[in-house]
Order: structure tokens, then sequence, then C-alpha cells
């Protein structure tokens, strides 16, 4: 075996040229008239257009998904509660003061205000200061 007795396994067929003369005649297969007939005719792709209406993205591309906590006061605890009542998330959400997110119970955190009932925090991060204020009240802060 030679190398130039070596031939390709499959035919190669010719590609079909357009607009060469030849057998093809007046339109050469591209149809009559219109933008694709012409020569040199490029369609815009629509995706293009689509991108081009969308305002540029600016600012920070990174966004936590953290869900950050809802800021809940002593002072919304105090109306909301009577005294001798442990607060929970849950009861939270039961009474409006927190919305569910996605059908779950979203974090929240229990800030500064005035207290002056005796109420028992469980399982809601508290600030120093409502911590001082929920103690000062005789209440409990329980984070488990």
């Amino acid at each position: 075996m030679q190398l130039h007795s070596l031939r390709p396994q499959t035919k190669r067929r010719r590609e079909k040229r357009i607009g060469r003369g030849g057998k093809r005649g007046t339109t050469s297969g591209r149809g009559t008239k219109g933008q694709k007939a012409r020569a040199g005719h490029k369609i815009r792709p629509q995706l293009r257009d689509l991108i081009k209406r969308f305002p540029k993205l600016r600012g920070y591309k990174f966004h936590s998904f953290q869900l950050k906590p809802y800021p809940v006061s002593l002072t919304l605890l105090e109306k909301h509660f009577s005294a001798g009542d442990s607060v929970t998330a849950e009861k939270l959400a039961a009474k409006g003061i927190i919305s569910r997110r996605a059908g779950g119970i979203p974090p929240a955190k229990i800030l500064g205000g005035v207290l002056s009932k005796k109420l028992s925090i469980i399982g809601i991060p508290v600030s120093k200061g409502a911590k001082a204020a929920i103690e000062k009240a005789g209440g409990s802060v329980r984070l488990s």
C-alpha cells in the first residue's frame, strides 16, 4: 500500500455552489427577490435585538442567598403578647408580626425597645440591648 494509492472510504459529494452560472439558470436556486436572494444578505438574529433592549446590569453582582432576618422590636412584642407568654418564630408568624416567605418562616431578630411584661424568648436571636430589657422585665432568652 502506497500513500498515493489511498482513497477515502466514502465518495466525496461536491458542494452545491450557487450563483456561478451553469445549469442553475436565472435565480440560481435562491428563489425570487427578497433579502435572502441578494448578494451579501445577512439577517440579524432575533436574540441580539432582545438582548439590546435590556438595560445594562450595574453595581455588584453578588447577592447572598442567606435570608436576612426580620427586625422585630420589643414594643411589638409588648403589644401582641401577654405576660408570661413564650415567643417563638411560629407564634410571630401566626400573629402576623413576620410574614412567611415561600411557605417557610423566615428568620427574625428581636431588637431594642420598651418592655414591661415577663416574656420568654425561644429560638430567636436577640440583640444585647433587647436581652438586657427582657431580663430586666423578668423574662428569659433561650436560643434552642
